[in-house]
């Protein structure tokens, strides 16, 4: 079995895998980068909402202190709400701890001077709801949370305002972005390596081959496989056809067999068992209703790993035709010659004859000559209306009487001179004819002779063929084997292939809607039944009741 290996350089091993690798860390680098960067907004924007919610539960302690309460709601006491505002000012952190009436007037604030001044925004609390957001203060920016004041009369008397510093924010911000920079420094990391193991995986993949590389093979695939005239089908490990050439899906008919199962395009067969390597050898033979193919698997290895096979599949149907043409002239130039020998000694005792005076005897042997050349052509003419397969027959008995084998034309023998199926009764009977000559002609004589019996018969519904010998016969147990393209008992012979004959009877008989049987055991008779075009099928049983073999005639 030749196995296909490849094989690759050593110049540029690295080259791939290193590309691949370098562009997939700057991959996983720039993506680290954004993550980290959305990262630290969105990490920015969750601090401001949780320091607003920081200062908006300050406001809402301030706003709840009854000091305050009182204060703002009798009117008055302001010292008293400056005091107690900035002690929970310094107690919070906050950068402001504002109190501020319905008029807009601050009560209290971090910086004095600023304690009676009207503020620039209006009162959002009067909605009764709290409030939070980003406020640029005289203390700078800060995370701001306004809260409703509510009197001793639960009266709304004004807003608490707490802001807190935007250099908190950022400081916490600070401290948590190292944790971040080393979550996304492991997952860079992890990257890299899935990177380097993905290369160093497709490197393996690909063979070491580099992407100039693959892409001048995949040109010079496609040239390849649609510029030669032989079949070329590839498959996977698991048997799927991952490559099909025009070629093959002309010989084979697997249109659409790309991607698919072997089993699942092809039915059951001597094809089928040779593509898929059940049939093992070179140049298997294999005849298809169209072709006579030679197929070849060679299984594909690269070091040591099995990757599938690939078969190649040449057309043969001329060859063999001109090969089986070519057998049969020699073996009719073998007859001629022989016949040319035979003439010369009866033209030698003719011309002794007239030598020694013997008009008479020469003139009775020459006609009694002539006549048992035409005795054989008009035997056959009196059954057989067609001169095309008088002439076959003719010539075959030839052959056969040059290699010491009879052929019998039976009395109840009778075709007609335009018979339906002749060209393919031509090749059925004279394949038939050929096998049973090799029988013979190679087997001890049996009492009576080497003899064939060829039947022909022309009905209303069928036309029967019928050959019997009596030569060795069928073995037992191989009456469907004999059938199949390329089995044989014998060697080949001269530029003949064996185990084609009766293939291809079997499928012209089986193609046309006919029958063929064979008997088993010593002296076979072959039967092959055609039905005559444009009539109803008839049931088997009833033709081989009305075509028995002829056991004993062998």
């Amino acid at each position: 079995m030749i196995r296909i290996r490849f094989r690759t350089g050593r110049g540029g091993k690295r080259r791939l895998s290193t590309l691949i690798l370098a562009n997939q860390l700057v991959i996983l680098a720039l993506t680290g980068l954004i993550g980290f960067v959305l990262f630290a907004f969105a990490q920015r924007a969750e601090l401001d909402r949780s320091y607003e919610q920081r200062a908006l539960a300050i406001a809402q302690t301030a706003a709840a202190d009854p000091q305050i309460q009182q204060a703002m709601g009798y009117g008055g006491g302001g010292d008293l709400v400056q005091t107690v505002a900035e002690r929970i000012r310094r107690a919070s952190g906050a950068s402001y701890v504002v109190v501020i009436d319905l008029r807009g007037v601050r009560r209290s604030h971090p910086i004095p001077a600023l304690i009676g001044e009207p503020v620039v925004e209006p009162i959002v609390v009067r909605d009764g709801h709290p409030h939070v957001g980003t406020d640029q203060g005289a203390t700078g920016r800060s995370a701001n949370g306004k809260a409703p004041l509510y009197g001793p009369s639960s009266a709304l008397v004004g807003e608490v305002s707490v802001g807190i510093p935007e250099r908190d924010v950022l400081g916490e911000l600070w401290r948590e972005l190292p944790t971040f920079g080393l979550y996304a420094a492991i997952a860079t990391a992890i990257g890299a390596a899935a990177a380097y193991l993905l290369a160093r995986r497709l490197k393996r993949t690909t063979f070491g081959l580099e992407l100039e590389e693959i892409a001048g093979l995949l040109q010079d695939r496609e040239a390849m496989l649609h510029g030669i005239r032989e079949g070329v089908v590839a498959f996977d490990p698991d048997g799927r056809i991952t490559v099909v050439n025009d070629e093959a899906r002309r010989l084979l008919g697997l249109g659409a067999g790309l991607g698919r199962l072997l089993e699942d395009v092809l039915p059951d067969g001597r094809l089928r068992r040779a593509l898929d390597g059940t049939l093992t050898g070179t140049d298997v033979s294999v005849l298809t209703d169209d072709h006579c193919l030679a197929v070849n698997r060679m299984p594909v290895t690269l070091h040591g790993r099995e990757l599938g096979a690939v078969v190649t599949v040449r057309d043969r149907t001329e060859l063999i035709g001109l090969l089986r043409e070519l057998d049969s002239v020699r073996g009719l130039t073998d007859a001629l010659r022989a016949q040319q020998h035979e003439f010369t000694n009866r033209m030698h005792t003719l011309a002794g004859l007239l030598d020694i005076g013997e008009h008479q005897s020469a003139y009775e042997y020459a006609i009694e000559t002539a006549r048992s050349g035409q005795a054989l052509t008009e035997a056959v003419r009196r059954h057989i209306g067609n001169q095309l397969m008088v002439g076959l027959i003719v010539a075959k008995t030839t052959v056969a009487t040059e290699r010491g084998v009879r052929i019998v034309l039976t009395d109840d023998s009778a075709l007609g001179e335009d018979p339906p199926h002749l060209r393919r009764m031509l090749t059925i009977v004279g394949n038939l004819l050929d096998n049973a000559i090799d029988a013979t002609a190679e087997a001890p004589p049996a009492d009576g002779g080497r003899r064939i019996r060829l039947t022909l018969t022309e009905g209303d519904k069928l036309i029967v063929v019928r050959v019997a010998d009596n030569g060795p016969g069928i073995v037992p147990g191989t009456s469907q084997s004999i059938f199949e393209d390329g089995w044989s008992t014998r060697p080949e012979r001269g530029t003949a292939r064996r185990g084609l004959g009766l293939a291809m009877v079997h499928r012209l008989v089986q193609r046309h809607g006919g029958t063929i049987r064979v008997s088993e055991g010593p002296g076979a008779v072959f039967t092959v039944v055609l039905p005559l075009p444009d009539t109803a099928p008839v049931p088997q049983d009833a033709l081989f009741t009305a075509a028995s073999p002829m056991r004993g005639e062998g």
